[in-house]
C-alpha cells in the first residue's frame, strides 16, 4: 500500500516536471520614458513589441505626498493593435496640476492577444523645474533650491527657516514630521510661470501634503522673504500635525500660528486690530473658523484677529494647551469640543475672554450674516495649498 502511494506521488511530480509549461511572456519592453513640458504636462511613453498584438498598455502611478491610504492612479495609452507599439499617456496639468519638485512613482502593464501580460519596474520621476540651473542647500529636514543669488542669500534664509523651527519646538513642542523642500524663486513673476493660472498678486505657496513651498523671494527682499517663508513653513509643520481625515483646522488657528511665528504683528494689521476694538467692529471667532472675507478690509481685520488670538493662547496657557488643540482636531473633535477638552472652554468662550484681555468695556460683534467668506485677499501674497488625492 505505502509502495503504492509513493509510485502515485511519483508519477503526479514526474507530470509536473515534464509537463508543458507556458514560457515567459514574450512581451519584450524596448524603452519607457517621461517627457516633461514644465508646469504644463507629463508624457509617460512607452515602446513594446511581442510574437502577438499588444492590445492593451496602462500606465500606473503614485504620486509621493500626504495620503489617507495608498492610492495607485491608472492611465490608458491610445493605440492600434499591433506587433510593435510606440505610445505615451499624457498627464495634463491643467486637470490636476503638481507643484514643482513633486515626485511620482510610476510602472506600466502590457498585455498582449496571445493572454501574455508584463509589468515593468517602477521607476520615480521628479517634476522639477527645468527652466532654471537650481543650487541646493540641505541642513536636517530642510532643503532650499535657489538659482538667483549667492551661497549667503540661502543661508540667510536657511537660518530663519531654522530659527522659526525651533521657536515651534520652543512654544508647544511641534516640530518637522517628514522633509521640506523650498524653491526659491527670483520673483513672484517667475513663480507664477511655474503654476497653472496663478493669481497675479501670488508670492507664495504651501503644498502642504506635499512638503514643498515654492516662493518668490530676491536678494534685494530677503528680509520680506525670511518671514514670508517662516509663514509658510508654519504651515507644512501645522499641518503635518494634524493631518488626518478629519484634520480640518479653523483658519484663524492656521492662519494665527503662522503669522505668530512669523514675527511682530505689522502696523498695518496691529492699526487695523486696534480701530476695530475701539469702534467695537471685532468680527466672531466662530465666524472666524471659515475661509475669510474677499474684502480686503475684512480681510487685513482677520489676519489681525488670527494672530491676536494665538498670541492670547500662548501667552495666557502652556504650550502643551495648544498642542493638545492640534492633536484633538486631528482625532475628530468639533473645534468647541477640542477647546473645551484642551482649554476648558469653547469658541464663545475663547471669544468672551480674549475680548475682555483686549478692552475693558463691551465690544460687539460684527453680524456673522453680513460677513462673506470666499476667499483670500489679493493683498496678503501667500497661499496654503491642502491638495486632494490623486
Amino acid at each position: 500500500m505505502i509502495k503504492r502511494i509513493g509510485l502515485v506521488i511519483l508519477t503526479l511530480l514526474l507530470l509536473l516536471v515534464f509537463s508543458p509549461v507556458k514560457a515567459e511572456s514574450d512581451i519584450s519592453v524596448l524603452d519607457t520614458s517621461v517627457t516633461m513640458d514644465f508646469p504644463y504636462s507629463l508624457a509617460f511613453n512607452l515602446e513594446v513589441e511581442s510574437n502577438a498584438d499588444i492590445v492593451d498598455a496602462r500606465l500606473h502611478y503614485q504620486v509621493d505626498m500626504m495620503n489617507y491610504a495608498q492610492v495607485v492612479s491608472e492611465g490608458w495609452a491610445e493605440f492600434t493593435p499591433a506587433t510593435r507599439v510606440e505610445t505615451s499617456w499624457v498627464w495634463d496639468m491643467r486637470r490636476a496640476s503638481l507643484p514643482p519638485g513633486a515626485k511620482v512613482t510610476y510602472w506600466w502593464t502590457i498585455k498582449d492577444a496571445d493572454g501574455d501580460e508584463f509589468q515593468t519596474l517602477p521607476k520615480v520621476f521628479c517634476f522639477e523645474d527645468d527652466r532654471y540651473q537650481w543650487q541646493s542647500l540641505t541642513d536636517g529636514e530642510i532643503t532650499i533650491l535657489w538659482y538667483n543669488g549667492d551661497g549667503e542669500f540661502a543661508s540667510e534664509l536657511m537660518d530663519a527657516c531654522q530659527e522659526g523651527l525651533a521657536r515651534l519646538t520652543q512654544e508647544f513642542g511641534a516640530y518637522l514630521e517628514r522633509p521640506v523642500t523650498v524653491y526659491v524663486y527670483a520673483s513672484s513673476q517667475e513663480l507664477q510661470g511655474a503654476m497653472i493660472s496663478p493669481q497675479e498678486w501670488t508670492g507664495g505657496v504651501a503644498f502642504t501634503e506635499f512638503g514643498i513651498i515654492a516662493i518668490g523671494i530676491s536678494p534685494d527682499s530677503i528680509d520680506w522673504g525670511k518671514g514670508a517663508l517662516v509663514h509658510e513653513l508654519t504651515h507644512l509643520v501645522v499641518h503635518q500635525i494634524v493631518f488626518s481625515p478629519y484634520g480640518l483646522l479653523p483658519v484663524w488657528l492656521d492662519e494665527g500660528l503662522a503669522m505668530y511665528n512669523e514675527g511682530e504683528l505689522s502696523p498695518q494689521l496691529r492699526s487695523r486690530l486696534e480701530e476695530a476694538i475701539s469702534e467695537g467692529n471685532l468680527l466672531s471667532v466662530r465666524s472666524l473658523c471659515s475661509p475669510f472675507s474677499a474684502d480686503p478690509e475684512k480681510a487685513y481685520l482677520s489676519y489681525a484677529e488670527s494672530y491676536s488670538l494665538v498670541e492670547y493662547l500662548l501667552d495666557n496657557y502652556s504650550g502643551d494647551n495648544m498642542l493638545d488643540l492640534l492633536t484633538l482636531i486631528k482625532q475628530g473633535s468639533t473645534y468647541d469640543e477640542a477647546l473645551i477638552e484642551a482649554y476648558g472652554f469653547d469658541i464663545a468662550g475663547l471669544d468672551t475672554r480674549w475680548r475682555e484681555s483686549l478692552v475693558t468695556s463691551p465690544v460687539i460683534v460684527a453680524s456673522e450674516m453680513k460677513q462673506s467668506h470666499s476667499a483670500l485677499i489679493a493683498g496678503l501674497s501667500t497661499l496654503t495649498v491642502s491638495a486632494g488625492v490623486w
